[in-house]
């Protein structure tokens, strides 16, 4: 394949030398070029690429992508001055691996909350409805039954290319993917075909990267407006924003709602610990999944289902059988006391707030809720003082802990999570600096029955303190704990 090949949709500014030149890879990292390789120079958040041009040159690149060209141009080197880094990354990449969105159903799932539940769910789904499918997620990239680590929600544009051309060609007709608003607005999708994209719900949430948060929304408004006219867009009625998202999108549009008309209408009738009853389009059916926000995310599933063409009945069949999202309301109860522990990847106000308010629905009477909860290090400050009112005003008793201080004293942390307390909060809460002297205590304090929520972390099996990540599940610290105390 050829540089002219793959620069197919690439708005170019100029070109210094030949284009017919052969291309071995393309790479980002400039640490991974090597003899034939082309160099796409992409200005990031830590690092420009275009510093790094007269080195990859000389361990072999063949081929620079760049905003600006470099003053002094080599022999034998073909230049090409490009509008944008990051999108021509997107569209070389997809161009490269041989345009795999074209022969999939690639759906997107973006919003704040529920991106990794809404994906999960529907590769669950269509798995049980016999199809071969790829999964990209937070959590874990699967192929099939194949699974592969995921490093970020939504991987590089030439990594993601890479990984969608497996998923082809090991016969996958449909794949799902968290479309994160970094991918977005870093190009990372740039260039890809989607047959259809769901929006769950919009929250404060990565303002450290978006700055504001009209730039956060635009950002995820821009997937939308990109979906083709044959796509389908599919968007939560009861979000504030949910219907904004929708306003500009070429894409046959479509609402799910527990509180309005729509297209997909749900209706809960029961919320228990063991799973949700309820209508969706005036067909009743019984749920494995607790909570009202995972009535949302069924319901979001369903809408794609249907607009993906499947039968109605066999759908709801078959996610009546499914389970969620590992660390998505995830529970375990201790054999003696019934005490119930649910670890949950709610690390934003608003996940916060839903777990704890599905929690004091599933009370049968005066059970205490504990929880322990702590915020990321180099992460957005602003919301620290808010998770901290929102846990000790829907909880009995609160442990303040570490969650993965990264570069950040855990102590600091804590002090930001402490500004945000009234008189009668300062009462219900305790600091405990390492997590599992906190799961400890948390459940010595529990008593038969008592509900107790330990989140932020989730699925993640380590715990991230000055650069070094450490062997943690918070799922596998409590089951101990209840051990210990014979709980």
């Amino acid at each position: 394949m050829t540089l002219q090949d793959i620069l197919y949709k690439v708005s170019i500014r100029s070109v210094h030398g030949n284009t017919s030149i052969p291309v071995r890879d393309l790479q980002l990292d400039s640490r991974k070029v090597s003899e034939g390789s082309v160099f796409i120079a992409v200005k990031g958040s830590a690092t420009d690429g275009h510093q790094y041009i007269d080195q990859v040159i000389m361990q072999g690149a063949t081929g620079i992508i760049c905003e600006n060209m470099p003053a002094e141009l080599r022999e034998g080197v073909t230049y090409v001055q490009v509008e944008n880094s990051g999108a021509a990354a997107g569209y070389m990449a997809h161009n490269f691996y041989g345009q795999p969105s074209e022969k999939i159903q690639l759906v997107g799932v973006t919003g704040t909350n529920g991106k990794t539940t809404i994906a999960t769910l529907l590769f669950k789904l269509f798995t049980s409805l016999g199809y071969k499918c790829g999964l990209l997620s937070t959590v874990q990239n699967h192929i099939g039954n194949e699974v592969v680590p995921a490093t970020h929600t939504t991987p590089d544009a030439i990594s993601l290319n890479a990984l969608l051309q497996q998923m082809v060609n090991s016969g996958c007709s449909h794949v799902f993917m968290e479309t994160s608003s970094h991918a977005i607005h870093q190009h990372r999708i740039t260039g890809l075909k989607y047959a259809g994209g769901l929006f769950s719900n919009i929250t404060h949430d990565h303002l450290d990267y978006h700055k504001t948060f009209d730039e956060y929304i635009r950002v995820k408004k821009s997937f939308f407006d990109l979906l083709p006219s044959d796509a389908f867009a599919i968007s939560n009625a009861d979000d504030k924003r949910g219907q904004v998202m929708l306003q500009n999108t070429h894409a046959r549009k479509f609402l799910y709602s527990l509180r309005t008309m729509a297209e997909f209408k749900g209706k809960i009738l029961e919320n228990s610990i063991t799973g949700l009853v309820m209508t969706i389009n005036e067909q009743e059916v019984h749920f494995r999944l607790i909570g009202e926000f995972n009535a949302y995310n069924l319901l979001a599933v369903y809408g794609a289902a249907i607009c993906l063409g499947e039968d109605k009945q066999e759908v709801l069949r078959c996610l009546s059988e499914i389970t969620g999202a590992e660390g998505r309301f995830d529970y375990i109860i201790s054999p003696n006391q019934h005490i119930i522990g649910i670890v949950d990847y709610a690390h934003t106000p608003d996940a916060l707030l839903n777990v704890l308010q599905t929690i004091k629905k599933l009370r049968e009477g005066h059970e205490q809720i504990i929880t322990v909860v702590g915020c990321g290090g180099d992460r957005d400050k602003t919301k620290r003082p808010v998770m901290a009112e929102v846990t000790c005003e829907h909880s009995d008793k609160v442990v303040f802990t570490s969650d993965n201080p990264r570069s950040e004293d855990p102590m600091q942390i804590l002090t930001d999570m402490e500004t945000g307390l009234n008189t009668a909060a300062k009462r219900k809460y305790v600091s405990v600096v390492d997590r599992k002297e906190a799961i400890k205590l948390a459940v010595s304090m529990a008593k038969p029955g008592d509900i107790l929520l330990i989140a932020g972390k989730g699925h993640e099996k380590y715990q991230e303190i000055k650069g070094v990540k450490h062997p943690f599940d918070d799922k596998q610290v409590m089951r101990e704990m209840f051990e210990l105390y014979e709980k």
